[in-house]
């Protein structure tokens, strides 16, 4: 198992993220039972690196005191303007069991919708999932390429194999196709029309 290599942070030292960001590494804070909370700084470059790889809800692994360990990262804080890493805070996983986790939708094909002249509407970017430690999904796809104008898209429309299971209430709106924007009331309006007609 490779990853990244953590060094502990000294949370005594005034602006010891900042100072550790124009080292050219990344602060930030592990959060566990087994050993601890504590903070700590990494490589931007290897955190990037892995972070492209796994995506910004995965399963990380890291080298600390030369002891191998995996984490789940729970948040990654980005500058608003460069879009760069600036904070990241893991998780301690504490089996190879299942777990709980959130991961982005990346939805297929709106650049044909463009062409078609509809609009998507996202009402959801990201889906709680759970699944063992080496399941975790960069992100969960849909594709939206065939829709039209009036489509609907539910947690039940993702595409997800039977090793990962969605713990989301499976019949809620995440995305929609109009030639305007609606929101979810609107649509569950609609639905309630259409359901009343048949």
């Amino acid at each position: 198992m490779s990853g990244l290599n953590i060094e502990k942070r000294d949370n005594s030292i005034i602006n010891s993220g900042k100072k550790c960001r124009h080292k050219g590494k990344v602060p930030g804070v592990f959060y566990g039972k087994e050993i601890g909370n504590f903070m700590f700084e990494v490589s931007e470059l290897e955190l990037n690196r892995e972070v492209s790889n796994i995506g910004e809800h995965g399963v990380l692994n890291f080298s600390l005191d030369n002891e191998e360990k995996k984490a789940l990262i729970k948040e990654v804080q980005r500058d608003p303007v460069t879009h760069k890493i600036i904070h990241i805070d893991l998780g301690e996983i504490k089996n190879q069991g299942e777990i709980e986790t959130e991961v982005p939708i990346q939805y297929i094909g709106e650049k044909r919708l463009i062409s078609k002249g509809v609009v998507l509407q996202k009402e959801k970017d990201s889906v709680k999932i759970s699944c063992k430690v080496d399941n975790v999904p960069k992100n969960i796809k849909i594709d939206i390429s065939k829709g039209i104008s009036g489509s609907v898209y539910r947690y039940s429309d993702l595409e997800v194999g039977n090793e990962i299971s969605i713990i989301e209430n499976i019949d809620s709106v995440i995305a929609s196709i109009s030639n305007e924007k609606k929101t979810v009331s609107q649509i569950n309006e609609l639905d309630v029309v259409n359901y009343s007609d048949k």
